[in-house]
């Protein structure tokens, strides 16, 4: 069995380390989910994140994991016949495609090599040979730690293919990464709460914009639980659709209220700081998996230039400091390794971190 009483510090790209002040508001006592407390949390919370994600259009909690999301924006905003471009950089991205085709949808995929970008000239080319009622995103691919470009992809969107919807998978990008919904164009952005909200898996939190939600009210069997329609009938009454992961949301709030008190400006900067702290590191000692031009500032992909073995030194790092940081992704495995630096993970927690690493390789 594990040692619940001194788990390890997670430097694993999610779940992340879960601060003691936030653990607390997950042993908060229960409350109904259809009483008026739980409504004054649920819509306190839900204006947070309006305020985190700058959108005035539809924000909705799901006791899931963004995962239900992908599936959700598929069935809710693709009718039948109608075509999907899947864009793939990675293994999550990739992964969506294929459930989009799993849902039914008429998926025509754009993949570039692990580790390159999907560039706006990439969509407009794919895009323009057909008709589509959609295209998948990845802001932040989690396997590669590479960011697209995706305000470069969302300008020439919003000019060249206005009636397209844009789904977006952001979960290792939202809260970490500069996401203005609304300017942005967007019609579904989603991210789980293990990522950079720091808080244990259990929820997805989703940004639909007002034509996605329109746009589902026409699309038939779209299902009960992932239902846009419903979540947004419940939404107006401050309440879910289904029986709410009620402690996590009592931690959503709690991290909403800081996020929001340090601004995200502010946010966004502690990440790009701690990105370049250890993208530095990596390049003194190993090299970067993608160029640097699209590094993620929330976890950080190294490529394993030294041949030493990932295993091995994980397991080394979290014997002598109860400390886990993260192997490559699947065909990535010993070939990279990932090092998270997102939520409530701090330079000095990094600084502690890669120390232990070079004690292990040098």
């Amino acid at each position: 069995m594990p040692d619940w009483k001194n788990p390890p510090r997670l430097f694993i790209p999610g779940p992340v380390k879960v601060s003691a002040d936030v653990l607390e508001q997950l042993a908060r006592p229960t409350l109904g989910h259809r009483g008026k407390e739980y409504a004054q949390l649920h819509a306190e919370t839900a204006e947070m994140l309006k305020k985190i994600l700058f959108t005035e259009q539809n924000v909705f909690i799901s006791t899931s994991s963004a995962s239900g999301i992908w599936e959700a924006a598929i069935r809710n905003c693709v009718a039948p016949g109608e075509k999907v471009l899947a864009t793939g950089c990675g293994a999550f991205s990739d992964k969506w495609g294929d459930v989009a085709a799993m849902c039914g949808a008429d998926v025509e995929e754009l993949k570039v090599e692990w580790g390159k970008p999907v560039l706006p000239e990439m969509i407009d080319e794919k895009l323009a040979g057909g008709k589509f009622a959609a295209v998948t995103i990845v802001h932040n691919e989690t396997s590669t730690g590479l960011m697209n470009p995706v305000e470069e992809i969302s300008e020439m969107m919003k000019a060249k293919y206005p009636d397209v919807l844009v789904f977006v998978d952001s979960v290792s990008g939202m809260v970490g990464l500069p996401l203005k919904f609304d300017e942005l164009g967007w019609d579904v952005a989603f991210a789980s709460v293990q990522k950079a909200f720091a808080i244990p898996p259990g929820l997805a939190v989703a940004a639909v914009s007002n034509r996605a939600l329109e746009k589902s009210r026409t699309v038939p069997n779209r299902g009960y639980y992932f239902n846009f329609e419903l979540w947004a009938k419940s939404a107006e009454k401050s309440q879910t659709l289904v029986t709410p992961n009620i402690p996590h949301i009592m931690a959503l709030n709690y991290q909403c209220h800081k996020l929001v008190n340090e601004g995200m400006e502010n946010v966004w900067k502690r990440h790009a700081a701690m990105g370049e702290f250890v993208r530095t590191w990596a390049k003194e000692n190993f090299d970067l998996f993608c160029e640097e031009k699209y590094a993620s500032n929330t976890l950080t992909t190294i490529k394993n230039t030294k041949g030493i073995n990932v295993g091995e030194t994980i397991a080394a790092v979290q014997a002598k400091h109860n400390t886990v940081f993260g192997n490559g992704y699947g065909k990535l495995k010993e070939q990279t390794f990932r090092i998270a630096h997102m939520g409530d993970i701090t330079t000095d927690d990094l600084k502690e971190l890669v120390g232990w690493i070079d004690d292990e390789i040098n």
